[in-house]
């Protein structure tokens, strides 16, 4: 049974978050991009626990839940984000962390140890003051050893463990004698593997990579993916994660990655002075922006170089592929030239829907001759490019989503005409 897997999304309780995110447009979304089994983020927020408990049912599948009222078509995992604070000799910490549990009963556990620590209710992503991440592990292990904890989008500078703004420079640093039970790491958006494979104090865990989105609309959800192939009487909460902790290749295949140029805080820059620049360029300036002054937002490739003992291109020897996507309808908007949500794009976005079923299969699957009768030579040149990593990209930065452009020697062939 081919799983693709989406496990850190967030709920509308969450801040900035669109006040569409509830279980059935979730559910839709998912199954629009592809997504067959997803995280319900937020888990600790109480009035999106009883929603969850409402409209939740437990599936076929051990620790896995479906949708009431709806089939097995996109399956759900209980999650939720949470994000320590700590004050060191070293400065402020703050770290998010990806906590998944394999049950209700399990979720309400953790819900009520971690209500003595913070106000669930102010935010689906509780923070948890005073409390290291170190601790936050010893908490939720103490509860049950099925519990899982990946440190989330570690490279982002103020959230992740490795982040240039308050983060650790070792996994020991943060988890201390909890480090062991750690086992996967999220890459973040501005991140793929092969950023990581070059720090070698990384080669035992595995990495996972989610969209942590905030929408679900399909450019968000499942931006980025985990690929499984999992037996489906064996298909449950520990298989998955009994992948996922030892590389296997053959159930865990690969994960889907953003082109890390393309998220928002790969270079280093001010988004405030629309100045940004490569690691290499930063060290010549000291770190210190041109045109205010001030220190500059170190971005996740510069913290890669500060920790990387390995050249670029190695690839340790268990490593799980990767593949980057760019999300179908950033690609159609790209080749005509218009926004991302305008009619234009919708309208050849679910033409191609309504022929493949779904946007994986449409930008993994479906042949360049199949998707040209539908959408027309520009867009299946352009997804064939994207496959094929032909694309060119103005790095993100300080908060600034990278600018994308797919390379396509004839720009546009205007293809909706093709097909009005």
């Amino acid at each position: 049974m081919r799983i693709f897997a989406d496990f850190h999304i967030h709920s509308k309780y969450s801040r900035a978050v669109s006040p569409r995110m509830e279980l059935p447009e979730i559910y839709e979304g998912a199954k629009e991009k592809g997504i067959n089994l997803i995280g319900t983020g937020d888990f600790t927020h109480p009035l999106w626990f009883k929603h969850l408990k409402e409209n939740l049912e437990r599936s076929q599948y051990k620790g896995i839940y479906k949708l009431k009222g709806r089939g097995e078509e996109v399956l759900f995992m209980l999650t939720v984000e949470v994000s320590t604070i700590v004050s060191t000799k070293n400065g402020v910490k703050k770290t998010h962390h990806v906590v998944h549990a394999p049950d209700f009963e399990i979720a309400e556990q953790i819900n009520n140890v971690l209500g003595r620590r913070s106000n669930l209710s102010a935010d689906g992503r509780p923070i948890i003051g005073k409390c290291s991440p170190a601790e936050l592990a010893e908490m939720l292990f103490e509860i049950s050893s099925k519990i899982v904890l990946v440190p989330a989008h570690v490279w982002t500078p103020w959230f992740g463990l490795f982040g240039s703004k308050s983060g650790y420079d070792s996994i020991e640093g943060a988890f201390e004698d909890q480090a062991r039970k750690i086992f996967a790491l999220e890459t973040g958006l501005s991140s793929d593997p092969a950023m990581n494979w070059r720090v070698s104090a990384l080669d035992r865990f595995a990495l996972v990579s989610n969209s942590d989105s905030h929408s679900a609309h399909t450019n968000k959800i499942g931006r980025e993916a985990n690929v499984f192939e999992i037996e489906k009487e064996k298909l449950s909460f520990e298989e998955i994660f009994d992948a996922v902790k030892k590389k296997d290749k053959k159930r865990f295949l690969r994960t889907i990655e953003f082109f890390p140029q393309e998220g928002k805080y790969h270079y280093d820059g001010h988004r405030n002075c629309h100045f940004s620049c490569s690691p290499e360029e930063a060290k010549k300036l000291n770190n210190i922006c041109p045109i205010c002054g001030k220190p500059l937002t170190l971005g996740v490739l510069h913290r890669v170089e500060d920790l990387a003992d390995r050249p670029k291109n190695f690839i340790p020897e268990n490593a799980v592929p990767f593949s980057h996507l760019i999300p179908l309808s950033e690609v159609i908007a790209d080749v005509e030239g218009v926004g991302v949500f305008t009619k234009t794009v919708n309208l050849i976005y679910e033409k191609l829907i309504k022929k493949f079923g779904s946007e994986f299969r449409i930008m993994l699957d479906a042949s360049k001759e199949e998707i040209e009768k539908i959408a027309g030579k520009a867009v299946a040149r352009a997804i064939a490019n994207v496959r094929n990593e032909k694309v060119k990209i103005e790095p993100g930065f300080d908060g600034e989503y990278g600018k994308i452009e797919i390379d396509l020697k004839e720009k546009k062939q205007k293809s909706l005409g093709e097909f009005v």
